[in-house]
């Protein structure tokens, strides 16, 4: 009779064959934890202040990608469906943004705080509702149809859409940059020790940080809300329970179209500048925080975003042993890469079985 394992009836060699890889990945998934940890460590003793100004700056950076890669996670949790498109929308909705503060208000960096807010405030509302609608228009037309489709069906069309997208904004705004001077000062609002903390950079936060719980609210305690989660979970017994499941999914690509419209507002305010192909590249950076955080869970989409924002700004930032600027790029899709091999659920996603 065979060795077996004592669980029955599997190899007992089975298991010690599985468990070897497994060892060996976590032996250097601690190694590589290990050397950023030594890496970070040895720039903050080296240049404290400077390791503080670059971290707050890669903090920013992730406020404005975590509204974008919200978008990716809300859609995904509903659909399971990658919208590629959702980047363009992003870039869509800034430069509706930069025409309304360009075009309707003629806003420069010499104009008043008063006439500054206003504009700012129009962008806003212009920019939330048309992206929201341009969402939702995309769902009722592109994807609608194809929910039952195999996966690779609404995939493809989710490209296709990406590229029309860019024409549209090719066709509309041309190949040159829409920039604007600064419109929020870059004076220091407060300082700890020698570390600056310029207006400019928490006007970001400001803005980001309430809009990031009230979508957690809406999520976790409305009806809506409600809604939604039970829609992901199962769309025929949502439906059986008198949930209308066309009109929650076009809320749920509503609020996340409203998220790009936000962010594609706050990326020109905080970059000053964004273009037709702007949100292919951003597209992917905030598609790789919402699968580094672990994509359909919010938290894991916040999370996922700073995490990105603070890799991409220490790297550029840090002087001591840093690869340079040009890695950066590498460096970010290299993770991703990483978290699809050996940790696909993400960081605070949860593994479940195939299928389910």
């Amino acid at each position: 009779m065979a060795d077996t394992a004592p669980t029955g009836g599997r190899p007992a060699f089975a298991g010690a064959a599985a468990y070897v890889p497994r060892t060996v990945v976590g032996w250097l998934g601690l190694l590589f934890v290990a050397m950023l940890v030594f890496w970070l460590g040895a720039n903050l003793v080296n240049d404290p202040s400077e390791f503080f100004n670059v971290f707050f700056i890669g903090l920013t950076n992730g406020a404005v990608y975590a509204l974008v890669a919200l978008g990716y996670t809300l859609v995904y949790g509903i659909l399971q469906l990658i919208n590629f498109a959702h980047g363009d929308v992003f870039a869509l909705g800034g430069l509706v943004a930069s025409s309304v503060i360009l075009t309707w208000f003629d806003v420069g960096g010499e104009s008043g705080t008063g006439i500054t807010i206003l504009a700012i405030t129009t962008a806003l509302i212009v920019a939330v509702l048309f992206s929201s609608s341009l969402n939702v228009g995309i769902e009722l037309v592109a994807y609608r149809r194809l929910r039952n489709a195999p996966r690779l069906a609404p995939l493809i069309t989710a490209v296709g859409m990406s590229f029309i997208l860019q024409d549209v904004g090719l066709v509309k705004w041309g190949v040159e940059y829409q920039t604007v001077d600064p419109l929020i000062p870059n004076t220091v609002a407060f300082s700890i020790g020698d570390v600056d903390f310029q207006w400019n950079k928490i006007s970001v936060l400001l803005l980001t940080i309430p809009v990031l719980l009230a979508l957690t609210w809406l999520v976790t305690y409305t009806r809506q809300g409600k809604a939604m989660r039970a829609t992901s979970q199962d769309m025929d017994a949502a439906a059986m329970m008198g949930i209308n499941v066309n009109r929650t999914i076009s809320f749920t690509f509503a609020v996340a179209g409203a998220l790009a419209g936000a962010g594609g507002l706050l990326y020109f305010l905080h970059f000053t500048s964004i273009r037709y192909d702007t949100g292919f590249q951003l597209g992917l950076i905030a598609f790789t925080a919402a699968v580094l955080g672990g994509i359909g869970n919010l938290s894991g989409a916040v999370l996922g975003a700073v995490c990105i924002g603070l890799i991409e700004q220490f790297n550029e930032g840090l002087e001591l042993y840093s690869p340079g600027s040009d890695w950066t790029r590498s460096i970010v899709f290299g993770i991703l890469i990483a978290i699809l091999v050996f940790r696909p659920e993400g960081l605070l996603g949860e593994r479940t079985p195939e299928g389910q």
